[in-house]
């Protein structure tokens, strides 16, 4: 019987390990479960290993705007299904789950044996969506062009996208990433281009359009 890879990001320790322990009882021992707490932890096992079988991903996680790094995930890993779990239960979260490309969406409130359907459901190439999902919310043109703009950085690009919105300048962030100043400025232009953005500022709405509750 195949065995499956699967990537639990989380940074709530408690729901990891009943995530952990409802993937395990449902598919028992031919499951390989890694947990990792923030999008940098992601990041580094998928540059390690790129055929994971699934993403399990925590809507809000350190390192992430929103659906970030949902939008991240589908960018440069288009193979590996992402299935999204969060308490925000809103049918506009889902829909958004859905229109920026997971493969399926777990209530944190699910009981054990949905999330094992889901789980398996989405291994068997299927999708998994509770019907909120369905429901008529509209996403903004804004959001579908951030999305798409955010799906064409790398994964370089996208952190120090991430940094730049929390307020870094070019020089704290090249410490921070062990490069040159001058290889940040030489990011920081190739994002705006994609983008379609010219300030810092602009970039940071941007990706504000990818919250998962919308700023009043």
């Amino acid at each position: 019987m195949a065995t499956y890879d699967i990537l639990i990001a989380d940074d709530h320790p408690l729901f990891r390990s009943a995530l952990h322990q409802a993937v395990t009882m449902g598919l028992g021992p031919d499951v390989r479960m890694v947990e990792v707490a923030s999008i940098a932890e992601l990041e580094a096992r998928l540059t390690e290993k790129a055929d994971w079988d699934l993403v399990l991903l925590d809507l809000n996680m350190p390192g992430a705007f929103g659906f970030s790094g949902l939008v991240m995930l589908r960018g440069q890993y288009p193979q590996i299904p992402v299935v999204m779990v969060s308490a925000q239960e809103e049918a506009s979260v889902m829909v958004k789950s859905r229109e920026f490309g997971a493969s399926g969406f777990i209530p944190k409130s699910s009981d054990l044996s949905v999330i094992q359907e889901a789980v398996r459901k989405v291994l068997d190439g299927d999708v998994f969506w509770p019907p909120q999902a369905f429901e008529a919310v509209s996403v903004s043109d804004e959001a579908k062009a951030a999305s798409d703009g955010l799906a064409s950085l790398t994964p370089q690009q996208f952190r120090v996208l991430t940094m730049v919105c929390e307020g870094l300048l070019n020089k704290q962030i090249a410490y921070e990433l062990s490069v040159s100043e001058a290889t940040i400025k030489a990011h920081v232009t190739a994002i705006f281009r994609k983008l379609n953005v010219r300030t810092r500022t602009q970039a940071a709405l941007l990706l504000q359009q990818l919250e998962s509750i919308p700023s009043q």
